[in-house]
Order: structure tokens, then C-alpha cells, then sequence
């Protein structure tokens, strides 16, 4: 970020940074972390919420760690300031960043600046902390991918041998390859890269769930405000004021239209000015009347015959409907010994990724260049190009660091904005969402409502299932048909479940827009069918562990919707992965019960299990792989597979360096920028590894055959790049492949190759009936929890984790996905509901700390799919799938209390016991 120029302030403040003297001419009350990334261009330190809630901005105050941006720059007169930039001192790499980056510590990246400040000043103070002052030192910085444990790990042991691998990079925990610039506070995120003199945008929004609005004189405003340059609403979208992730469903606009809102945080206008004047604009100045409307918030209520609509040009509210059915069911149900039926409630669950939602647009000519924060720059570039009446090719999407996405950053938001502006202005413009403002706007986990049965016979297996689901998509569609279709494939869980009917219906209501967020329906689903599948154990008088792997899916079974795989079915490896811990579990909560009998406290163990199918549902899903070498010996992967902290960077350059046959540390990696990668779809629905990955592991064995015919070799020869040349090694003989002897393209590559992977699938019937998805990951999950009764609070113990990820390419990652996702499913069981309006920032709306985290065990279970790259299968949605059942399944050991609604507060949890106790 260029340097903003000086402020004319009389008053001047004087303090060190990293070791450097600095003098800054603004206002004392000026937030620190304004001075530092606006003035200063050190950009590590992050804004997460400009509330004290995150830590992400944390730096060392005279040694000490404090938030910059609750520190004003007054404050920091005559004294030192250390960032992320000035950990190292020499400009290489300090101990504790090495850590961080060889124990995967660094997902996502942008709460890892401030992480590692707070880290910093314990090492400094304490040189050998326990785990539990690591994780009182770090209990103010909020980590969203991690799930904590590595941090911690990183933190305890910030000398660490380096991680080395030997011969294959599949399989090899090396660290990830986009790491150092995390650990080092150079990754450049949203907000980090606009240049100086870009204009500042700010969105209006609807304060109501629903309202009419009228605009005042816009043109005197901008007269009456000399350094605003213009306000756009809907009538200045020069193409189709519409957007959404599924083209027939598309039905969201940039600036709301008809003088309607239609939820509360809906864009209507947004200003353009210079940066101090858009600053300074208070917004209820901006002139526009609202008239507050009846919401409708209930989807109940807007299933009804006679109910408003929430889109006046529809028939009525509901968006879509899925549908799956096989077999006589209600016989099955009829006929079965046993049935336990159950009803069950979720709420909106906020994504509380650390960045907010950010970035810039530029021109280049006639082309429009936008860097943004997203999880699928090619979709935005179709939507973006809609949206501006512009051909595709005049509009390049160039993706920032994504500081978390967990599914809401496949919607577009800042993008159409940035491109408006500097489209009509002719000048660079940037934006950053507030954190309420990224809370009100964005999309949510979809509310659901389920009733679920579920029947066996008098040998404990499952005869019949039905599901009914009426899940709240909020005023538009964004991915509400995705989770309508996804949940009734999934709804039986990974058994064998001969009998079965599932009915699904996204509804529209004036409730935040229901989105993508790990799991699309399926975690829902699974707190129904999991917790109702112990109570069902319970009826039958079996082992809760023992029932779920009698009843699991093998390979050869067929699923709910008819498909067989004969290979990689693996949850009955998952549970059998848990039979030591759960009996361990079973013994140590009974005796700790027995021991604690006169006290409040109450040990449970409990069980979750999950299946998930990896990529669309029943749809194309492509992905592309371009790759090539240089004249001068660069072997370059161009790849589009948006990094989220996931690791997609580093695992798909693995799987294209072991199909090349040369070291992944051979492999220069081109990522992001629409005009130079092809499109490998969206990172969502756990398809990169699996879907990038095949397509990766393709252009790798291209151009290995590219490679072996020009040097006239056999499929024999070992590679090696040796000073800018490759050289083939075949029965002890070396070949020099002369590469500047070869025609170059006009970007140098003198071999190119561009493969391209679909996964197999086919269209589900009128019945549901069809293949899906062609692989499924599976996993099954152990928590082990205490309640206290007499408060209703609950405390996660240890979780055990089984995952079968069919090849693990880089355990280090897959264990970070383990431990991300389980924190989350964490924060949905027990803490998670966005309130519309009440919990729109983060000390509010409560999302898991450091100090929330138990102990993770991690157990990859590898059962290859022959569909998948060197067997994998997706894993990031999956691990959040049987937390929360597990969690709730836990509860009820310990209390014998049934939670029917999600989250589990103290509240509810009390209530709950009370009923038992009737």
C-alpha cells in the first residue's frame, strides 16, 4: 500500500517503530492501526473488527501487547512500537515464525500477525510456558481456521527441527507454500494493497428487515459535500442489477430496487470520495427516507396460503424444494420394533471470518480490474461483467488473501461496487466492510426446521428414515437450492438405510440471505439424524458405537439415491478407529460421576458421524490445470484454486509435482488473476483436493509426457532441474534437454499443457435416484464433556476425531482442517446465533477462544477412492459435520437432557434438564 500523504496538523507525534524513528503530523486521537498501515505502509498488522473483540491488530506497546486499533496514536509519543514486520530483526525469519509455519499454524492468515505478537511477548517474558499461560497470553486474539491447538503447539515449541520429506511430495507434511508470507506479515489481504490515492467507498443500508425508500436531492448533497465525488444506486447499474451464485435463481441486486428493501443491512447507494471526506460523512445525513414495513421472519408464516411475499413477481415464497425417496418407507416405519421420531431447530450462524469483506478496482485501459477477497474469482468475473453491460475479457479478477471464507465469499459483495466506481470515475477505489457492516450484509448458515423418524428392526438395523426440512434461505436465493438438494442425499447419514423419504423447502423470508457455510444443510441434518440415531441404540439395548458400525455403509451398499461404490467407503473404518477411546471414555466418566456424585458436575461422552459428497450435487463441476516450462527451465503451474487457509496452494502443487516426477520445490506456482490462471472452480463443497487435484495430477502427467518425448526417453526417467536445464536420468545415463534449442510461446513456454477434470456424475430422477456425487468423504467423532447442572454450562473435555481423507497428502493440513472444523462445529453446538440487529459484531455474536478449545485427537483414516487423485477425497466441510451431534449426544449422556435447539446455551441446557426431571 503506497504511503498516504501528510496530514497539515500541527500537532506531531514521535515514537520508534520496528527500531526506526518516525514522526506522524495526525491527530493524537488517531487509531494506531490507521497510523501504521495508512501512513506507514505496514500492512501486517490487521483489522479484524476496530473493537478490541479480535486481537488481529495486536503489536507490542514498550514490549507489552495491545490492540492498535484501541490505542490511540497520542499514546504511543516517546515510546516503542514492534509489529509482525520487525519480529525477525534481521529481515529473515524469526524462531517463532518458523514454528508457526512448520506446525501449520498459519491457515488462513490473518489473525496470525497478531498470534505472533502476543506470542512474542510471553516467549520474552516466560522462554518455557505451559500450555496453559500459552493460552492465556493468546486468549485475546479470535482464530477462526485453526481450532486453535496448533497455534498452541507452535507456541511451546518455537525451535522446531524442519520439517523434511524425502523422495515423494504426496504424503509429505511439508510446510504449506504460501506460508512465509503469513508468518512474516506480508500477505496482502483485502485491504491491504490499494494504492494511495484510490478513492474510499461507503455502502448505505437498509436499517429494517423490510422498507420502503425514497432518495432526496442527491446532486445537492454532493454539492454541499466538496470532496464526495458521486453516489451510485440502482439506477446507475449499467447492465443487470442482479446477482447469485446459481444463475436461474439469480435474483439479488447491487442497490435494491423498486424503493424496496428487502433485510436488514440490504445495500441501497453507495458514496464515492476522497478518503477523509467519506470518513467524515455521517450517514444519517445521507439523504433517503425510510418507511419501516411488516418483516416477514417467520417461515411458517411465509409458507402460508395468504402470506405477503417477500418478491411481489412470484408465485409465493418458496424457492425451491428437494426431494429423494426410496423404498416403502411408511411400511417400513409401520412394521419396525423400534422408532424414535423427534423434532429440531437451528438457528442463523455467522461465517466470523477475521476479514471483513475488502478490496480495490482499478482500470487498465478498457479493462476493469478488481482485487478483491474471494473464494471463486471466475464466477465473480461472469457476474461482475453481467452486472457493468461488459464483455468477460474487459473484466480481470485478480483475488487478494482470503482471511477466511468458510463459504460466504463465494457470494460477490464489494466486487460490482469497486468496478462501478472505477469504471465511472476513472480512478482507483477501495472498500472495507466494518465489521458490523460485514455481519448485516453477508450471508448466513441456513435456520432449519426438522422432523425426523427413524425405525429398526429387533437386530438393531435401520429399516426407515423420513426427514421433513423447512430451512429459512432469508430475502434471496444465493445458495439455498444447493442446500435444498445437498440435505436430502445426505439426511440418512453414512448407513445403510433401505427405506427412506426426505422432503426439503427453501423459503424466503425478510431474514439475512441464507448462503454457503461449510457443510450446505448437511450439519443441520446431522443434528437430527445423529442424535435420534443414539436414542435408537438406546431403544434397541445396543452399544451407541457398536449400532452405528452394524448399520454402516460398506463398499458395494447402495445409498439413498441408488449409487454403489465398490471401492473407499470408509466411515466403518472411522468408527472402528474409535472403539479403544470410546471405551476409555465410557470408564472415565462413569468413575469421574461416581467420584463428583454430590456436586453439580456431570462427565458425557458422545458420538457424531458424518458422510459428505465432495463437489456440485448431481452438476458439472470442471476444474482446469494449466502448466508448463520456460525456455530458461522454470517448470510453472498456473492453478486458480482460491486458497482459503485450507491449503489448496500447497496441496495441488504436491499432487502436479509427484505426476511431473520432479520436487514440489521445483514448482514456481502462478495462483489467482483471472486473466493468466484457468478457471478450477470454486473453492467450496470440498472439491479442490479432489476435483483441482485430478485435474493437477493430469497436467502433471502431460506434461511429464511432453518432457519425455522431446528428450526421446522412456516413462522410465527420473527428472531433475539442474541450473535452469532438465535433465533425464535413464539407465545411469543423463540426458540434457537443450530447452533454449525449443520454439518459445510468447510467454516463454516452450511446453504447455491444459487439462481438465469433471467428476462423473448424473442427474438425480423425479425419485431423487442418480449418482450425485462420485466421492464421498467420511468421518466419526468422539467428544468427551463435562456439564455443570446447576448452571447449565458445558465444557468440551477431549474430542477424538476419525476421518477418512482416502490419501492423506499433507497430514499437517488435513490435521488443520480437523481441528479448524471441530472449533467451529464447536462454536454452532454450544455458543452461535446471529440475532439480526443484536449480535452484529464479534463480542456479541461469541464464536470460540483459545481458551473453549479442548485437546484434539486426530485419526486419518485412508481408505483410497479410485475416483480421486492418488485416492483422496475432500475433507473441509466434513469435519464440522459430526461435532455439534457429538456435543449434543454428550449432553444428554451426562444429564439425560434432549436438546432440540441449537445453541446449546446455559439457558437452554437448564431448561432441558428441568424437563427431564418432571
Amino acid at each position: 500500500m503506497s504511503v498516504a500523504s501528510t496530514v497539515d496538523t500541527s500537532e506531531v507525534t514521535r515514537f520508534r517503530v520496528n527500531g526506526r524513528a518516525v514522526e506522524l503530523p495526525d491527530h493524537p486521537a488517531t487509531r494506531l492501526t490507521e497510523a501504521l498501515r495508512e501512513r506507514l505502509g505496514l500492512t501486517g498488522t490487521k483489522v479484524g473488527c476496530d473493537a478490541g473483540d479480535c486481537g488481529a491488530c495486536t503489536v507490542l506497546l514498550d514490549g507489552e501487547p495491545v490492540c492498535a486499533c484501541m490505542t490511540a496514536l497520542g499514546q504511543v509519543e516517546g515510546r516503542r512500537v514492534e509489529t509482525v514486520e520487525g519480529l525477525a530483526g534481521d529481515g529473515g525469519m524469526h524462531r517463532l515464525q518458523r514454528a508457526f509455519l512448520d506446525h501449520g499454524a498459519a491457515q488462513c492468515g490473518i489473525c496470525t500477525p497478531g498470534m505472533l505478537m502476543s506470542a512474542a511477548a510471553l516467549l520474552r517474558a516466560n522462554p518455557s510456558p505451559t500450555e496453559a499461560e500459552a493460552m492465556d497470553a493468546l486468549g485475546g486474539v479470535l482464530c477462526r481456521c485453526t481450532g486453535y491447538r496448533k497455534i498452541i503447539n507452535a507456541v511451546l515449541d518455537a525451535a522446531p527441527p524442519a520439517v523434511r520429506h524425502g523422495g515423494s511430495s504426496v504424503g509429505s507434511a511439508i510446510p504449506r507454500l504460501d506460508g512465509a508470507p503469513k508468518v512474516l506479515g506480508r500477505e496482502q489481504f483485502g485491504d491491504d494493497a490499494a494504492p494511495g490515492d484510490a478513492l474510499l467507498i461507503r455502502v448505505i443500508r437498509s436499517p429494517y428487515h423490510r422498507a420502503r425508500f425514497r432518495f432526496g436531492d442527491l446532486d445537492g448533497f454532493l454539492l454541499a459535500n466538496s470532496g464526495l465525488r458521486r453516489v451510485f444506486t440502482a439506477d446507475d447499474i449499467p447492465g443487470e442489477n442482479r446477482f447469485g451464485v446459481i444463475p436461474p435463481f439469480a435474483d439479488q441486486p447491487v442497490f435494491a430496487t423498486g424503493g424496496q428493501a428487502r433485510f436488514r443491512g440490504e445495500a441501497v447507494a453507495a458514496v464515492v470520495g476522497e478518503r477523509d471526506d467519506v470518513q467524515a460523512l455521517d450517514p444519517a445525513d445521507f439523504p433517503v427516507e425510510w418507511e419501516e414495513l411488516e418483516p416477514l421472519l417467520d417461515p411458517a408464516l411465509a409458507r402460508a396460503t395468504n402470506a405477503q411475499k417477500v418478491h411481489r413477481d412470484r408465485a409465493g415464497n418458496i424457492l425451491v424444494q428437494g426431494f429423494v425417496e426410496r423404498g416403502d418407507v411408511d411400511g417400513a416405519l409401520a412394521d419396525a420394533v423400534h422408532v424414535v421420531r423427534d423434532s429440531f431447530r437451528t438457528g442463523f450462524v455467522e461465517h466470523a471470518y477475521i476479514e471483513p469483506e475488502a478490496g480495490f478496482a482499478r482500470m487498465d485501459g478498457e479493462t476493469v480490474v478488481i482485487h478483491a477477497c474471494t473464494q471463486a474469482p471466475h464466477m465473480d468475473r461472469e457476474a461482475v461483467a453481467a452486472i457493468l453491460g461488459l464483455p468477460e475479457e474487459r473484466v480481470v479478477i485478480v483475488p487478494t488473501r482470503v482471511g477466511g471464507g468458510f463459504g460466504s465469499k463465494l457470494d460477490i459483495s464489494v466486487q460490482p461496487i469497486l468496478a462501478l466506481a472505477a469504471l465511472r470515475l476513472g480512478r482507483p477505489a477501495r472498500i472495507a466492510y466494518t465489521r458490523p457492516e460485514s455481519m448485516a450484509s453477508t450471508t448466513k448458515r441456513h435456520p432449519a426446521e426438522m422432523e425426523v423418524a427413524i425405525g429398526a428392526d429387533a437386530d438393531g438395523r435401520i429399516t426407515g428414515l423420513v426427514f421433513d426440512g423447512v430451512f429459512d434461505t432469508g430475502a434471496y436465493a444465493s445458495w439455498g437450492p444447493t442446500v435444498a438438494n445437498r440435505v436430502p442425499v445426505h439426511a440418512s447419514g453414512p448407513y445403510l438405510t433401505p427405506n427412506y423419504r426426505a422432503r426439503t423447502v427453501a423459503v424466503h423470508t425478510n431474514n439475512p440471505v441464507g448462503g454457503a457455510f461449510r457443510g450446505f444443510g448437511v450439519p443441520q441434518a446431522a443434528i437430527a439424524q445423529e442424535c435420534l440415531y443414539d436414542r435408537l441404540a438406546d431403544a434397541c439395548g445396543i452399544d451407541r458405537l457398536e449400532f452405528r458400525i452394524r448399520n454402516a455403509l460398506a463398499s458395494g451398499d447402495p445409498t439413498v439415491t441408488g449409487q454403489r461404490f465398490e471401492a473407499g467407503v470408509g466411515i466403518r473404518a472411522c468408527l472402528e478407529a474409535l472403539r479403544d477411546d470410546w471405551a476409555r471414555a465410557k470408564r472415565e466418566a462413569a468413575a469421574f460421576n461416581t467420584e463428583h456424585a454430590a456436586t453439580p458436575f456431570r462427565r458425557g461422552v458422545g458420538l457424531g458421524a458424518c458422510w459428505y459428497g465432495c463437489g456440485n450435487t448431481a452438476l458439472p463441476n470442471p476444474s482446469t490445470i494449466k502448466a508448463g516450462v520456460t525456455r530458461d527451465g522454470a517448470v510453472v503451474l498456473h492453478q486458480g484454486a482460491v486458497d482459503i487457509g485450507q491449503g489448496a496452494t500447497t496441496v495441488i502443487a504436491q499432487i502436479f509435482a509427484d505426476a511431473l516426477g520432479l520436487p514440489v520445490e521445483n514448482v514456481l506456482i502462478v495462483v489467482g488473476d483471472t486473466s493468466v490462471t484457468p478457471d478450477a472452480g470454486k473453492t467450496s463443497a470440498s472439491r479442490q483436493t479432489f476435483v483441482s487435484g485430478r485435474a493437477a495430477m493430469a497436467a502433471g502427467a502431460a506434461l511429464r509426457q511432453a518432457i519425455l518425448r522431446h528428450a526421446n526417453v522412456s516413462e522410465a526417467a527420473a527428472l531433475r532441474v539442474e541450473d535452469g536445464h532438465i535433465v533425464l536420468r535413464e539407465k545411469e545415463v543423463d540426458h540434457d534437454l537443450d530447452l533454449a534449442a525449443l520454439p518459445a510461446d510468447a510467454a516463454g513456454f516452450v511446453m504447455l499443457v491444459e487439462e481438465s477434470y469433471d467428476p462423473p456424475t448424473t442427474p438425480l430422477d423425479e425419485n431423487g435416484q442418480g449418482s450425485p456425487y462420485a466421492v464421498y468423504g467420511y468421518g466419526a467423532q468422539l467428544v468427551e464433556l463435562t456439564v455443570d447442572t446447576a448452571l447449565g454450562t458445558v465444557k468440551a473435555d477431549r474430542i477424538t476425531a476419525a476421518h477418512d481423507v482416502g490419501r492423506a497428502i499433507n497430514p499437517v493440513l488435513v490435521e488443520g482442517q480437523i481441528e479448524g472444523g471441530i472449533a467451529q462445529g464447536l462454536g454452532m453446538a454450544l455458543m452461535e446465533e446471529y440475532v439480526p440487529g443484536v449480535t452484529e459484531n464479534l463480542h456479541d455474536y461469541l464464536i470460540p477462544t483459545i481458551g473453549d478449545m479442548p485437546p484434539v485427537k486426530s485419526i486419518i483414516v485412508e481408505e483410497p477412492d479410485p475416483e480421486g487423485p492418488y485416492g483422496a477425497k475432500g475433507l473441509g466441510e466434513h469435519v464440522l459435520i459430526p461435532t455439534a451431534p457429538a456435543i449434543l449426544n454428550a449432553i444428554r449422556d451426562a444429564t439425560g437432557a434432549v436438546i432440540r435447539r441449537t445453541p446449546a446455551t446455559p439457558s437452554r441446557v437448564l431448561a432441558a434438564i428441568r424437563e427431564t426431571r418432571r
